[in-house]
This record gives C-alpha cells, structure tokens and sequence, in this order.
C-alpha cells in the first residue's frame, strides 16, 4: 500500500525557512506572496493490505519519528 504523509507546523510556530523562502521569491522577482510555510512530505510503500492496519502503522511512525508533534500535525493519504 503506498501511502504520502505531509508534516507541517502548527498554526502560531514560527517558520524562519518559510520566511526565508518568501524573501527570496521577492527577491527573484515574484511579488504578491504575503505567506509561506515549508512542511516534509514522505511517500512510503507498506506490505499492508488493510487500511486501518496501514493507517494506525503510520500514525505510530509519525508520533514516534516522522513529526516533532509539539510543533508539528502531521495527515496521511493513503493510496
């Protein structure tokens, strides 16, 4: 089963890199961007047929390793 787990920071963490990266599209010449916040994306393929198995496997990687979640939420799309 494959499977795209997006962690982004919490709303209300401060992002430096996110503002970081929007100066520097300013700077490139691309106005009008007032906000950016830069997350992790990880495509993982599971030997796992049933959903819900895959689903409560990849919350405990994501609680355990994959997001910091005093800062961060993570959201799994299984597919």
């Amino acid at each position: 089963m494959k499977a795209r787990v997006t962690v982004t920071l919490k709303n209300g963490v401060l992002d430096p890199q996110g503002k970081a990266i929007a100066g520097a599209l300013a700077g490139l010449g691309h106005d009008g961007v007032t906000d950016i916040r830069q997350g992790k994306v990880f495509d993982i393929d599971l030997a796992e047929t049933d959903e819900a198995t895959a689903r409560a496997r990849l919350e405990a990687m994501c609680e355990a390793l994959l997001a910091n979640t005093v800062v961060e939420d993570y959201r799994i799309d299984l597919g």
